[in-house]
Formats: structure tokens, sequence, C-alpha cells
């Protein structure tokens, strides 16, 4: 599983989750007491922040073409990908699309990309 995004510990399970101030939406696939149902396949809990451990941001970088890169999303066999190594010549030679200034991004075939690993930050 691709993860990008903020986690946290609750009752001995991580969980998705969402800081919100002084409070925190977590997240589920499944129904569970005190989850309601936001759209079919995701529920949600909101807890005070001071319930919560151990929150960090998690992402999922790789390397494609020998470039680093973050993981986005994933689908069909394909990872969406956001170039991190800062020269846009090589993001250009790439073919990457720009997102936003100095931001480019790109649908990587999943068989190419090597290095998969999960950071907290």
């Amino acid at each position: 599983m691709m993860r990008d995004g903020y986690v946290a510990r609750w009752q001995g399970r991580e969980y998705q989750v969402s800081p919100d101030g002084d409070h925190v939406r977590i997240y589920q696939p499944e129904p569970a007491d005190g989850f309601e149902e936001v759209r079919p396949g995701r529920y949600v809990r909101v807890v005070p922040a001071g319930e919560v451990e151990k929150l960090a941001y998690v992402r999922t970088t790789c390397t494609w073409q020998g470039q680093p890169f973050i993981v986005l999303g994933e689908h069909d066999g394909w990872l969406r990908v956001e170039y991190t190594g800062g020269r846009w010549p090589v993001a250009q030679a790439m073919g990457l699309e720009v997102f936003d200034f100095g931001v480019y991004q790109g649908w990587a075939p999943a068989a190419e990309v090597v290095d998969l690993r999960e950071q907290r930050v």
C-alpha cells in the first residue's frame, strides 16, 4: 500500500488521520462503533487530539529512472509520482508535468520503480 498522509495511533491501532485543531479525524474502511460513514468504504470518527499518540506524516518514496520521487498514488499498474530532485532540466527531460512552480509530477509504470520505502517525517 502506498501511503502519503497523516497517521496516528489511537487505542492501540494505527489509522489514517486528519488533524483539525484540537481534534483529529480518524478514518477506516469498515464500520465500527462511533464511526460515521462519509462515503461507501470510508468511515470517520472525531476524537480530541490528546487521545491520539504518535501523530506522524507518512510518505512513500522511490527511485524511477535513477531519480528520487514521492509516490502520491497508484492505479492499474501505474504510480503517480512527484519528482524531488529539484532540477527542472531533469524533470523536463523525463517528460514530467508541471504541477506548480518547481513541482513536477507524472505517471510511472510500477514495474520500472525501484527502492520503494515508507518514511515518517
